[in-house]
């Protein structure tokens, strides 16, 4: 029996992955939090094998607990769900002690394989990840590298730059002062120019290549 906790603060998404993990009859649900400060307790109390933890919290950050359960010398597979794909936070993941990251936009049949593959000692990590990794560590061939200018409008580069803070389209056309139709077709521009098919692949996408603002 694999005891599984889960640290999500998007209810819809902790309800997916927990209603999963109740679904397998070898997998057994031990504690769902909301927010650092109670997933902090949780972690304490322990009596659970996988740590799903997503990093952006309203009071915190899951790295923080990430440490937290590291620091505990139990033999706890830990593994990111977030929405986050830049270069700092995964690595900054896996140096707290992170086994395994994914992104949230995996179908919920591969998070609960990749909860089988930790167990059997693996580090399921989304292949975009995987591809961000690899290219942080390729040689760089180019003796006189130049940024690439990013191939968006300025509210392109707005609209992203929302929606890698994890701004849904709604929110977005409330702060631009413009309409979730406006917003949909500007998103929608920007999975053509990047040539990605969803939120995750542009961010990472933008934020290899540094198109992203400081945050």
């Amino acid at each position: 029996m694999i005891r599984v906790a889960v640290v999500e603060d998007d209810p819809v998404m902790r309800g997916v992955l927990c209603d999963a993990v109740h679904a397998c009859s070898d997998m057994q649900l031990i504690g769902q939090e909301d927010n650092a400060t109670s997933a902090s307790v949780m972690i304490e109390k322990g009596g659970y094998d996988v740590l799903l933890c997503d990093l952006g919290l309203p009071d915190g950050s899951g790295l923080d607990l990430i440490r937290q359960e590291t620091k505990t010398g139990r033999d706890t597979d830990i593994m990111v769900i977030t929405m986050f794909a830049n270069h700092k936070n995964i690595i900054d993941a896996i140096k707290a002690g992170a086994r395994g990251y994914l992104l949230k936009d995996e179908r919920i049949e591969d998070c609960i394989e990749a909860i089988y593959n930790i167990r059997r000692g693996g580090s399921p990590i989304s292949p975009i990840i995987a591809r961000q990794l690899l290219l942080h560590i390729e040689p760089d061939m180019s003796a006189d590298p130049k940024p690439q200018k990013a191939p968006l409008t300025d509210r392109e580069y707005e609209v992203l730059n929302l929606l890698s803070r994890g701004l849904s389209n709604a929110d977005c056309a409330d702060v631009l002062s413009i309409s979730a139709n406006t917003v949909g077709t500007h998103v929608k521009n920007i999975y053509r120019k990047l040539e990605v098919n969803n939120r995750a692949e542009a961010v990472f996408e933008a934020s290899a290549k540094g198109w992203l603002a400081k945050f």
